[in-house]
């Protein structure tokens, strides 16, 4: 576990969730997730969890849609998110084969697989259908996975996650080893993952447009591919009507010329221009729960501002 010692409430909360996820682990997969969806639809409504939130930000990003759709979006966003956290907490539990069967498309998989042949390789993606998913197929493809991913406030709760990621070949780098660890991984051959849409604090971010609003956005994607000599790809593990998967790789341009900080900016810029664009698609895949114009450039009219 990381430095912060567990509280007596860490352990409650843990204990609660092993012991639902055990009971969940005896249903079919689509089944289990079928409660997840429930359980996020509770949150969305008596609950209310964030969902002034969820609702302002969605009227931000799609100012021409009417009320009725944008309580659609954010309806289906919350039982989204509901059955991809029960998917990922169940998912240790099927077998490598089992995973790649939930897939029933897979555009890409040869950019993976050249990228991989030059012997480095760094995938970004963002909190959209199910990233975690997403990195299982990954895994269960053969290939040596590991995933940069934010210590858990709490950290009993931290250990289990990492240990579920790392029962399907997922290992995992915390953020705060990530200078450390990701050079050697990348150099060793490993896919090194990024989850790229949530802000990070100073130097370790940038300011880059998503959708038509400034959004503070984590740079070392870009560093490490421009420090170590490697591509960038994007993919995305989207939910399909049947509860099977469609997931999509796309190759970011990595630009090396000119001043690296403007090429920072350049490969950051790209990426978040690719998570937008699968968004703008399947924005009720997307976790809108998050505060994602949380902080803002300074100079930034109130128009353009956070709108949560």
């Amino acid at each position: 576990m990381s430095g912060k010692r567990p509280t007596i409430a860490h352990y409650l909360q843990y204990f609660a969730l092993r012991g639902a996820v055990g009971i969940l682990e005896r249903f079919s997969f689509r089944r289990a997730g079928d409660i997840g969806a429930w359980l996020g639809l509770l949150a969305f409504r008596p609950l209310g969890i964030r969902r002034a939130v969820v609702e302002r930000q969605l009227r931000a990003a799609f100012p021409g849609l009417e009320d009725g759709e944008i309580q659609r979006i954010a309806r289906e966003s919350y039982a989204n998110l509901g059955r991809t956290s029960i998917e990922a907490a169940i998912s240790a539990t099927r077998t490598p084969q089992e995973l790649v069967d939930l897939f029933e498309r897979v555009d890409g998989w040869d950019i993976v697989e050249r990228a991989q042949a030059s012997g480095k390789c760094i995938v970004v993606s963002g909190h959209l259908g199910n990233w975690e998913i997403g990195g299982a197929y990954v895994a269960a493809r053969g290939l040596k996975l590991e995933a940069v991913a934010r210590g858990m406030e709490n950290p009993v709760f931290d250990e289990y996650l990492t240990e579920t990621r790392r029962k399907i070949g997922v290992n995992v780098i915390h953020d705060s080893d990530a200078v450390r660890r990701v050079p050697r991984a990348v150099r060793e051959g490993s896919v090194v993952a990024f989850l790229f849409d949530q802000g990070a604090a100073g130097l370790a971010s940038t300011w880059v447009p998503f959708f038509g609003r400034y959004a503070k956005t984590p740079r070392g994607p870009a560093v490490f591919a421009l420090r170590l000599g490697a591509p960038v790809i994007f993919a995305a593990a989207i939910r399909l009507p049947n509860d099977r998967y469609y997931l999509t790789f796309e190759e970011v341009v990595v630009d090396r010329s000119g001043e690296r900080e403007a090429a920072v900016d350049r490969i950051v810029d790209g990426y978040t221009r690719a998570l937008e664009r699968c968004v703008r698609r399947y924005p009720e895949q997307y976790f809108w729960q998050h505060r994602r114009w949380k902080h803002q450039r300074p100079g930034t009219p109130p128009e353009l501002g956070d709108p949560s």
